[in-house]
């Protein structure tokens, strides 16, 4: 896919600018989104991260104007598109939407899908060209969507959303049909695309790998509330509570005394990153703990797993809990063989203990 000029239209404010103030939205009397306050720059792509249920489609939907807010203000390039009076309809939204399951019209051309949300006449076979071309379909304009690939009707889904140049693109888990392969390709090129056109756009997503690969900031939600809203790398390495260390990425937490600037645990005393003292539940990243072959060691090697850049290497330490260490190159260590398990020094967070 490549890039041109196609700008969005503009309005009286940024173009691109999107504005969530303390937003609730109840389903049937029982609250969805819980006083969600979010943000995204004009140009900036921000992805809502988390678990199934947690209510980052109805925050996107909500956007949108799929859904009706309870209360609190969306304000759009400046312009407050809903509150507890007013709700501005999609269509006058300046919104691009791709849907999960790209939601194509079956009856209609690849062109006449692209073609289908721009108001103006003229110019329009000029437009539809311009927007194939732009996702790398221009030859298949005649085509039927039921003839395409996935990744081909994915292309589709985004090019029908851009062709009537909005100022905004929401995306609700656009990868998740494609095989694993095809995802990676196609969430590439993707991000590329509206890297080079400087769109705003937000996607949600389950997967923290996508979040973390596509987000200049990343939103993490959970039970209708925003857990964490930072960069990705903010978040992995400073992530606000155990649970969102958790959800980001491969978490070790052992229990510790701290005093002060460090930490006892069953490794061995670990450096941590602000002042504690007492009882604390102490995060430590797999890349973070150095695993060496030890007949004298704390710990015994559960499972070695191979990824090819790395190696996860399982080991039960003595006192019963379970870590993870990362170790790239040949970790030199087998299941069933005892070995020595320390922190490599890093400051680690530590939370805690409740």
């Amino acid at each position: 896919m490549r890039s041109r000029d196609l700008k969005a239209n503009s309005g009286d404010g940024p173009v691109g600018h999107v504005d969530v103030s303390h937003v609730h939205v109840a389903f049937g009397g029982v609250d969805v989104l819980h006083g969600i306050d979010f943000d995204v720059a004009p140009g900036e792509i921000v992805a809502l991260l988390g678990p199934s249920g947690c209510g980052k489609t109805t925050l996107l939907r909500s956007i949108a104007g799929l859904e009706r807010i309870a209360s609190g203000t969306i304000s759009l390039n400046g312009h407050e598109v809903a509150n507890d009076r007013l709700h501005v309809r999609p269509e006058a939204r300046q919104i691009g939407l791709v849907f999960q399951d790209w939601a194509l019209f079956p009856h209609m051309t690849v062109a006449e899908n692209v073609a289908y949300g721009i108001d103006s006449f003229a110019h329009r076979n000029d437009r539809v060209a311009d927007v194939l071309a732009l996702v790398g379909l221009n030859t298949l304009g005649d085509r039927m969507p039921a003839t395409l690939s996935g990744g081909q009707q994915q292309r589709v889904a985004l090019a029908r959303a851009l062709a009537p140049q909005p100022s905004v693109l929401l995306l609700d888990e656009p990868f998740s049909n494609l095989d694993t392969g095809l995802r990676v390709q196609v969430r590439s090129e993707v991000h590329s695309l509206l890297a080079g056109l400087g769109i705003s756009a937000v996607f949600v997503t389950h997967d923290q790998e996508e979040a973390f690969v596509l987000g200049d900031r990343v939103a993490v939600m959970r039970d209708g509330r925003i857990e964490q809203f930072d960069t990705p790398s903010a978040i992995y390495g400073n992530p606000a509570s155990a649970w969102v260390a958790e959800f980001v990425g491969d978490a070790n937490f052992l229990r510790g005394e701290a005093t002060g600037m460090f930490a006892t645990t069953s490794i061995g005393e670990v450096a941590l990153s602000e002042l504690r003292q007492g009882q604390v539940d102490v995060l430590l990243r797999p890349e973070h703990l150095v695993v060496t072959e030890n007949e004298s060691g704390n710990g015994v090697v559960r499972n070695v797993e191979y990824f090819g850049h790395d190696h996860m290497v399982q080991v039960d330490l003595d006192d019963g809990s379970h870590v993870a260490a990362r170790i790239s190159g040949n970790p030199h260590v087998r299941r069933g063989q005892r070995v020595s398990l320390v922190s490599d020094g890093s400051a680690c967070l530590a939370f805690l203990s409740s």
